[in-house]
């Protein structure tokens, strides 16, 4: 690395440091799309995660992360430093000039960045600092993407020959860009933005993949889910109590029951019913469903698991800080894009498209209420695992500290011994709003802040300590939980403690409104306005 003087992160509580050797980290940032917390397995999924968990094992485990509930969203928090809403991240807008992403604010200190898989963000790659992309836009074709680009130029569709498959796709372009990166840049430290885009809907995998988990979930949603929270309790992740299923959550964009009877078949199940009321034809269905996401989850980590091959050849794996996270909860959207669905197709194959539905989202948030979208705690939660032989001493252990997309900036700032601005390209930026985990990395501490702010598509939450009110829509009541015995919100506690609800959403309607005008206008700001480019909210997921 350019960087060899020793590292020495002190804390209140503990160090971090480079009694090993270590320098100033490489960064791979993995993020999987639409996981839900408990699917790998160190989180108390079925699903074989292995690569993972050896990550787990040998690092860090964090129980009370948070994303943003979205996809966009969270890729705007994660590599900007700033709530979506500051940045104005709508799917239709762009940034503000001073928004810079993380290769842009890791390059003074040497750092050469690539990005492989999902973008979702504004703009084209290569102009937010990154020097090789293979970009991934056609998510509804996993075997022959009709739009993916290498450095931001178009490649031609795959055809069915060629063997194609997204997830080692994305994998292969991440070790063409390390192993480029070890024979041309050995001595500059890398950042790897690696952004699969499993498990999200079509679900789709390869048949070998499907074929080891097609009858394990037969036993179905409920089983699994309290099996699942068995283990869960067994690690240490979250105690309390499990709530009981959300029998009718389902979006405003899913397909009717009609539709869903017509354009996929009599196997499907709009709702998340007890198992035990399907007939055996849905059951079959559903467990075939769960099957090939699980297959999805599973490829996943075998890609992940060439990844780290391909550190450990060049010799960097040491001292390569792994972070693994998602950009939102699992999934229980049930809609048809693409091509359509062809209920004759073998289900997972190209030419079905189907999502897992509020059934196994339900289990795949275990033990948390629910789905991707909504702001309680099963479309927020994600797993987070730390991973950095030369730098973290700790093995195996949780870190329980609360922390958010928001924080990784300032995190592998600070690690990578880099300053954020206070401008870029002359526009002055506001303070980052979340904080470094460095500390966290060293002892199982409590990183103080005074909130985490939540907000998509009118769905509302705010934290303070361990306190969290949450609505479902704009027009929702507030929620009030105590997340320290009650973390999966089983209790709500607004009746006995309005006075605390009126001081927390006191606080929301604050930030929303200081954001918006962020992320409208910029920053600083003389006369607050309407936020440009904002689209009604939303009524509900």
């Amino acid at each position: 690395m350019v960087l060899t003087t020793a590292l020495a992160f002190v804390t209140g509580l503990g160090t971090i440091s480079a009694a090993s050797g270590a320098s100033t980290p490489n960064i791979v940032v993995i993020l999987a799309d639409d996981l839900g917390f408990s699917d790998v397995g160190c989180y108390g999924g079925e699903i074989e995660t292995p690569n993972l968990d050896r990550l787990a094992g040998q690092g860090l485990r964090f129980t009370q992360f948070y994303n943003t509930a979205r996809c966009w969203p969270s890729r705007a928090a994660l590599l900007s430093g700033y709530y979506a809403q500051q940045v104005n991240r709508d799917p239709a807008a762009r940034r503000p000039k001073w928004a810079a992403l993380l290769p842009e604010l890791l390059r003074p200190a040497g750092y050469r960045s690539y990005h492989s898989g999902k973008w979702h963000v504004d703009g084209p790659v290569l102009a937010a600092g990154f020097e090789h992309s293979y970009l991934v836009v056609d998510q509804d074709r996993f075997f022959a993407p009709k739009n993916h680009q290498l450095d931001d130029r178009p490649l031609p569709q795959p055809q069915p020959e060629e063997g194609y498959y997204a997830t080692r796709a994305i994998a292969n372009r991440a070790v063409s860009w390390l192993s480029d990166h070890d024979k041309n840049h050995h001595d500059e430290p890398f950042f790897l933005y690696l952004a699969f885009t499993s498990p999200h809907f079509p679900i789709q995998a390869l048949p070998e993949d499907i074929a080891r988990y097609r009858d394990r979930y037969l036993a179905g949603w409920d089983s699994i889910r309290n099996d699942r929270w068995g283990r869960i309790q067994k690690l240490g992740i979250v105690t309390g109590e499990l709530p009981a299923p959300e029998r009718d959550a389902i979006g405003r964009s899913n397909l009717s029951e009609e539709a869903l009877r017509t354009r996929i078949g009599p196997g499907e199940a709009r709702y998340a019913v007890p198992w035990d009321t399907l007939t055996e034809e849905q059951k079959r269905f559903q467990a075939t469903k769960m099957a090939i996401h699980a297959a999805m989850v599973d490829r996943m980590d075998r890609e992940i698991g060439r990844v780290i091959k391909q550190l450990e050849t060049a010799g960097t794996f040491e001292n390569t800080l792994i972070l693994f996270l998602a950009d939102n909860g699992a999934s229980q959207e049930q809609i048809i894009r693409g091509d359509g669905h062809d209920p004759s197709a073998p289900l997972g194959s190209a030419k079905s498209y189907l999502g897992v539905g509020p059934g196994w989202s339900t289990v795949a948030n275990t033990p948390f209420r629910m789905h991707k979208i909504w702001n309680h705690e099963g479309g927020i939660s994600t797993p987070l695992i730390a991973h950095w032989p030369a730098g973290i001493k700790a093995k195996g252990e949780l870190r329980h500290t609360p922390g958010h997309l928001i924080d990784i900036v300032p995190t592998l700032l600070e690690l990578a011994k880099a300053t954020a601005p206070n401008s870029v390209r002359d526009e002055q930026r506001p303070p980052l709003p979340g904080k470094s985990l460095v500390p966290a990395l060293a002892n199982d501490v409590t990183i103080e802040r005074d909130f985490l702010f939540f907000k998509h598509q009118g769905n509302r939450a705010l934290r303070v300590g361990d306190w969290k009110i949450v609505s479902q829509g704009p027009e929702g009541q507030w929620e009030l939980y105590n997340l320290a015995g009650d973390r999966a919100e089983s209790h709500n506690l607004a009746s006995r403690h309005p006075d605390r609800v009126k001081s927390l959403e006191a606080i929301w309607q604050r930030q929303d409104k200081e954001y918006s005008i962020q992320g409208a206008t910029g920053f600083p700001l003389e006369t607050p306005g309407k936020p440009a480019g904002k689209r009604k909210a939303a009524t509900g997921p």
